[in-house]
């Protein structure tokens, strides 16, 4: 039979503070675990220093068992905190549950995707969420109208990390600094003499599990088994994402924000139908900024929509293009978009680190593996669309393999798939067309370089 010997050196200040106070009112441990309704086991761990790191609510309902004053209570409360992040952090972090950041302008054609993620982490269906698709599509104002309905119908804490941005220096926001440190570790880009800031941000946040935002995460990579250790740490933790590619980590629910929807090219002319298209909508709204006189005319509409189709309803490419409507009028931009699309879209930055969305096109594209770099430029020089038999024409791959290779593109955000007549179609984007890294003469993909 093994003994464990351990000094009062070796129990926590709360482990000798529970049994003194159990021992002047005369209780047993059994007692008390009746008392508070803590287990028995719980409270000889506490005792004996097994146990260091005892929950808020444990701390509350041995308190209650005790029957302490309000003096001893905080006295309790202080050395069950002793080695844990800053009471004070805590404190106000559950007094005041953090919101997330304010959005500037109204969400159009987002309904269905805002429901499904809101519905999805809202009931625990899923705890870990990745919003992926190309860099301008909206990944970032999805997850700020997700965690803004979640905060409201709950107060759910929403902690939001801006992953590309610089962590704040020195004297910020101690809760965003150990957001930040937790965020770092998930990463490991964590400084190793700095603390764990991973089993802080458990112990602060454990008692009101949050929503946390990992927002521009990029192509960085996470390390599964820290992801895992947080969920398991946390129960009621919840994860959202934003980046260009899922994490593949277990449990993780990987989500395609697909553009907007676009008018099809058989859409009538009336500018009250065309101006229903969400792309459109948005492309007016931003419009009437450069001009506030800006109305949709007849003339104008099919143009317009021309427009949209030819930045592929890609929210932040649409609002660029549209600014233009200050030096342009709508059949001189129409001109323009065809002849330089990409010059017109440069001016604009997105909210990843100030990244410019030709720049950031070209980056992912740089990026891809070879072998979808090259499937990729081969059916771009075939043309705007294409299905799974091009696909295995062009590499020799079998249908398994070829839907493998597709749907890497599309997870990438650089292919739009479509769902017409039962079959599915895929059309790649104007832009990643006119970015010139697919160009005519690119030779058929051999076999053994596209596998």
């Amino acid at each position: 039979m093994s003994i464990d010997v351990r000094t009062t050196e070796d129990v926590p200040q709360f482990g000798l503070l529970i049994r003194q106070h159990r021992m002047r009112i005369g209780l047993t441990q059994r007692e008390l675990a009746d008392f508070s309704t803590v287990s028995v086991r719980a409270i000889r761990d506490l005792e004996q220093g097994r146990a260091r790191r005892p929950r808020q609510d444990t701390v509350r309902l041995i308190a209650d068992g005790l029957r302490l004053g309000l003096r001893a209570r905080a006295d309790l409360e202080t050395a069950a905190n002793q080695g844990r992040t800053s009471w004070a952090v805590k404190a106000s972090y559950e007094a005041e549950p953090p919101a997330p950041p304010v959005a500037v302008d109204a969400l159009l054609g987002r309904e269905q995707e805002t429901a499904v993620i809101t519905d999805e982490l809202g009931s625990g269906a899923e705890r870990l969420v990745t919003i992926v698709g190309t860099n301008g599509v909206g990944r970032t104002r999805l997850a700020v109208e997700v965690a803004t309905r979640l905060h409201a119908a709950d107060r759910t804490p929403v902690l939001w990390c801006a992953v590309a941005q610089p962590p704040a220096g020195a004297g910020g926001d101690r809760l965003a600094a150990l957001v930040r440190g937790c965020v770092d570790q998930l990463l490991d880009t964590a400084d190793p003499a700095a603390g764990d800031d991973l089993t802080a941000f458990v112990e602060t946040v454990a008692d009101r599990p949050p929503l946390l935002v990992l927002d521009g995460l990029g192509d960085r990579t996470v390390r599964p088994e820290r992801v895992a250790h947080l969920l398991r740490g946390c129960p009621g933790l919840r994860l959202l994402v934003t980046a260009d590619r899922p994490l593949d980590v277990p449990g993780e629910r990987p989500f395609l924000l697909a553009p907007l929807a676009l008018p099809e090219e058989t859409d009538p002319a009336d500018p009250l139908a065309v101006n229903q298209v969400p792309t459109v909508r948005l492309f007016v709204e931003r419009a009437r900024r450069a001009r506030p006189d800006f109305t949709l005319t007849a003339a104008d509409a099919p143009l317009v929509a021309d427009i949209c189709r030819r930045v592929d309803g890609l929210p932040q490419a649409v609002q660029a293009v549209a600014s233009w409507l200050v030096v342009y009028d709508v059949p001189t931009l129409h001109q323009c978009l065809h002849g330089d699309p990409a010059g017109l879209l440069q001016h604009l930055a997105g909210a990843e680190g100030g990244t410019r969305l030709r720049d950031a096109l070209h980056r992912r594209l740089a990026l891809l593996p070879a072998g979808d770099r090259d499937l990729l430029a081969a059916l771009c020089a075939r043309g705007d669309t294409f299905g799974l038999p091009d696909v295995m024409a062009l590499t020799g791959r079998n249908l398994p393999d070829s839907g493998r290779a597709v749907r890497d593109l599309v997870l990438h955000g650089l292919v739009r798939p479509s769902y017409e007549a039962g079959q599915s179609r895929f059309r790649i984007l104007h832009l990643v067309r006119a970015a010139q890294l697919c160009g005519p003469g690119v030779e058929p993909v051999p076999a053994d370089v596209a596998a």
